[in-house]
């Protein structure tokens, strides 16, 4: 039975992914009452930190921050991160519930701190000359909140936790491609400079029409890239329950929706925001369905396709 102030914790939460992040909201009603809890309180956490960073509200109407300004509000954001990792009680709702994830699922601290490392990264301009450097920052941005979903779910399995940080960076892959627009409207360029150079295109000037078939190209060489940790990620489905699984296996189609469509849209992707409507989320959900029973009970005992050795993995932690 949770206490008046922990059910203030998990409504407030549950609002922010619904208007933040409806293909996750989608997925998280799968999951059981417990994990879908976890799961929304984690998920505004991370919301909150992206959003006061990038000054804008709810992933949306990203607004010019002074550098001064964006440090301070890091460095607050660290110590009020810092200050959950070590279980003091905070009167901000956000951080109370990233506490409360934390302390319930023996979550590691170096996880949200490398999340805020990755937000530091946008902050600070950073440019990312090779592909390896993407991945770091998807890592940082992703991945992470792929294991710390992960512990939530229950898994602790070094070898699952590395699917999780895939899917993560799956993701990421997939929303860069995405966003290469937005994204560049704001000075931030996350396809690999090495990539675009050999393509003929300057770094500065990469939403110049006259550069936009070969940009759609480099897209496309970055989702083939998202394809590879989505099919290493699937591996890690059997070491879910049914519905956990069930749940990413959704998160996970309707993510990878985004990337066919930009795919099929071809230079119209870069003029115009992809949507995945609400038929073909639906139809990710019943996919993932299907995909969970598999892993849950005719792949449960078999042993997982091996790892691709170049895929990204993390240096560990010293």
């Amino acid at each position: 039975m949770h206490d008046a102030k922990h059910l203030a914790l998990i409504d407030t939460s549950r609002l922010i992914i619904q208007r933040g992040s409806k293909s996750f909201a989608t997925a998280a009603k799968i999951f059981d009452e417990e994990t879908r809890d976890n799961a929304y309180m984690l998920y505004a956490w991370c919301r909150h930190c992206d959003d006061v960073i990038d000054n804008q509200e709810l992933g949306f109407n990203s607004q010019p921050q002074d550098a001064a300004v964006t440090r301070k509000v890091l460095d607050e954001l660290r110590r009020k991160t810092q200050a959950a990792i070590d279980d003091v009680p905070s009167d901000d709702h956000v951080f109370e519930g990233l506490r409360y994830v934390l302390k319930k699922n023996a979550i590691p601290g170096r996880y949200p701190l490398e999340l805020l490392e990755g937000f530091a990264m946008d902050s600070g301009e950073h440019h990312y000359k090779t592909f390896n450097e993407t991945l770091q920052y998807c890592y940082y941005v992703a991945g992470v909140v792929g294991v710390m979903m992960a512990y939530v779910m229950g898994t602790r399995d070094a070898a699952a936790l590395q699917r999780a940080t895939d899917l993560g960076i799956a993701f990421q892959l997939t929303n860069i491609s995405r966003d290469v627009r937005e994204d560049a409207l704001i000075d931030r360029v996350y396809l690999p400079e090495e990539w675009l150079v050999a393509a003929g295109i300057p770094t500065d000037d990469v939403l110049n029409p006259a550069h936009s078939a070969a940009l759609i190209n480099v897209v496309e060489r970055l989702l083939n890239e998202a394809d590879r940790y989505y099919a290493s990620a699937d591996q890690g489905l059997r070491a879910l329950g049914f519905r956990s699984a069930w749940a990413v296996a959704a998160a996970r189609g309707v993510y990878k929706a985004i990337g066919d469509k930009v795919r099929e849209r071809g230079v119209h992707a870069l003029t115009e925001r992809v949507i995945v409507r609400k038929r073909r989320k639906l139809l990710g959900v019943a996919e993932g369905m299907f995909d969970a029973a598999k892993a849950s009970w005719l792949d449960k005992n078999e042993i997982p396709v091996p790892r691709d050795s170049d895929l990204w993995t993390a240096p560990p932690v010293h």
